[in-house]
């Protein structure tokens, strides 16, 4: 027997859980933060899935918004005041993320109606030379 080794099937390339429910984030690292974070003594299998699903569709919605943010500002790179601007200007992720600060995220832009000129008051006309 010269050393040939073992014969048979090669061994068939790992696939992620992460590839296995066509999601982007890593559901492996998700189920290690949630065994370390010591949120519950078991964690089932599907649930950091779930919880990565969930963040996956929350970046995702994030990034739309903010992504026609900056082209509305004609701009070709997202800044943290469009993620500002998209946040605030969704009513449900407003909502959601009402207790959070965006680092350089500005405000709003917002004038008060009662300091806006009526609309209806025209300009004194000056008095016709005579």
């Amino acid at each position: 027997m010269s050393g040939r080794g073992k014969i048979g099937k090669a061994k068939a390339k790992a696939k992620t859980r992460s590839f296995r429910a066509g999601l982007q984030f890593p559901v492996g690292r998700v189920h290690r933060f949630l065994r370390k974070g010591h949120y519950a003594n078991r964690i089932g299998s599907g649930a950091p899935v779930y919880l990565a699903a969930v963040l996956e569709y929350l970046s995702a919605e994030i990034l739309e918004l903010a992504g026609n943010a900056a082209r509305d500002n004609k701009k070709a790179r997202i800044v943290p005041r469009h993620l500002q601007l998209a946040v605030r200007n969704d009513e449900e992720l407003n909502k959601l993320l009402s207790g959070v600060t965006i680092a350089s995220g500005g405000v709003l832009p917002n004038i008060q109606a009662v300091l806006l000129p009526k609309k209806n008051e025209k300009l004194p006309k000056p008095a016709a030379a005579k």
